[in-house]
């Protein structure tokens, strides 16, 4: 079995280690634990959060069992790494709803079955502190002055809004959710992103105080673009793992759409293709360049949402967008070599709306059409886009955001409407036109 540590940065994930050597042989010495905490602050994760999730599941795949981490109880102090203001308090009710879905989400890529991989709320010990024995037992192995020169604090306390109590307190939080996984489970390797190496550090330092145990840790590199945009960002906001903010088929459109030299680093992080056939990726070029692009949409979108809904995605888009075939040298590990497309579904896996076809007799404007079905997030900014020739319906160009759509525009009963050159959504027309 290979070595997880090398695998991981093999394929570009590590930053940083502690102990790197010590952490080598730890990690090829047997089954281990490992964890990484997920902040509870939104009802999904997003594509910024894959290289974590994608490091849990090398973990799993190279023998080893990944604790997913959901931070039930530290999402309601706030995480003041990489933040220049407090971040909104939650409460416990949205703290819980969100846990869940985040839940659902990692198990698309974690296999939970046999106590294989295991999914922890904090939650449940946080909530359970008494503050005086808490300050006595732990609090006391914690150097204020350490902790204030660490970057997460350090940031705040130098911003106009400063540093709350409650934050400060995070650090200390999370080297006590490291403390008890290494007591309760054995767990003596946290990973998580660049911004939280002092409190990795600092639940290192308090279990060899505490437990008298060597713990690790590892950080991972903060993943931008060749652009220097920030990954999993869009103009129309994050790409969300959630079906119903993203659905599989925009989810595909982001992938797809990866920049020429981003392509080869992102099938290294992003999927489980095996490394020497990536390598090849760098030398292609034209058409086959495009074929390596819609390999990683496909496998990204399949790890997500499902082989399924990847594959009418990929349906999707080449209804749209012509069909493509992908020739058999390019990454033949891909599941989508050799199989029938998904290519059945209503709207063929391109988002749809459903409108009853009474709505079209006297017609709708098309600035208000494209910003009801999403497409846009408000009036103004449909003008914009079909004012500057972006707005398409059934593949024409639209003169004016004040076209109306009506039932001439219902095409074997769909209206397919476009923004821009990628983004597509159709309405399926429901009832009879009238003769």
């Amino acid at each position: 079995m290979a070595n997880v540590i090398e695998v991981m940065r093999d394929r570009g994930f590590i930053e940083q280690t502690t102990h790197d050597q010590e952490l080598r042989e730890y990690a090829g010495s047997g089954s281990i634990s490992c964890y990484i905490g997920f902040d509870p602050t939104a009802a999904s994760l997003h594509v910024g959060h894959l290289v974590p999730i994608m490091a849990l599941a090398h973990m799993q795949r190279c023998g080893h069992r990944p604790i997913a981490l959901v931070g039930g109880g530290t999402g309601l102090v706030g995480d003041p790494s990489g933040k220049t203001e407090m971040r909104k308090m939650l409460t416990v009710a949205q703290v819980n709803a969100n846990v869940a879905d985040i839940k659902r989400q990692l198990a698309h890529f974690l296999d939970f079955s046999d106590g294989k991989a295991m999914l922890l709320n904090n939650a449940e010990w946080l909530g359970q502190i008494a503050l005086i024995p808490f300050l006595r037992d732990f609090g006391r192995h914690f150097s204020v002055n350490r902790m204030i020169k660490a970057e997460s604090c350090r940031a705040r306390l130098e911003s106009e809004e400063g540093l709350s109590f409650i934050e400060f307190n995070y650090m200390v939080l999370q080297a006590y959710d490291f403390y008890t996984l290494c007591e309760q489970h054995g767990c003596r390797l946290q990973m998580g992103g660049s911004d939280q190496w002092g409190n990795i550090v600092a639940g290192i330092d308090l279990i060899r105080r505490t437990l008298g145990q060597q713990a690790f840790g590892v950080t991972f590199k903060l993943i931008t673009t060749s652009s220097g945009a920030k990954m999993g960002k869009t103009a129309a906001g994050a790409v969300w793992l959630s079906p119903e903010l993203t659905s599989p088929y925009d989810y595909y459109q982001f992938w797809i759409n990866t920049d020429d030299r981003d392509v080869a680093r992102f099938l290294r992080l992003f999927t489980f293709l095996p490394l020497d056939e990536i390598a090849a990726v760098d030398r292609l070029q034209g058409a086959d360049l495009n074929s390596a692009k819609r390999v990683l949409a496909f496998e990204a979108t399949r790890l997500a949402h499902g082989e399924e809904n990847a594959r009418q995605a990929d349906g999707a888009a080449g209804s749209m967008f012509g069909a493509r075939t992908l020739a058999g040298h390019i990454m033949p590990s891909s599941a989508l070599h050799g199989a029938a497309v998904a290519n059945d579904g209503p709207g063929d896996g391109v988002p749809c709306t459903e409108m009853a076809v009474d709505v079209f007799q006297e017609g709708l404007p098309a600035f208000k059409l494209f910003h009801m079905v999403g497409l846009v997030k408000s009036g103004g900014e449909a003008r914009r886009l079909i004012d500057q020739g972006g707005g398409y319906v059934n593949g024409q160009r639209l003169d004016s955001a004040e076209t109306l759509i009506n039932v001439n525009n219902i095409d074997d009963m769909e209206i397919t409407l476009r923004a821009g050159k990628k983004r597509f959504h159709k309405i399926l027309i429901q009832g009879e036109k009238s003769r």
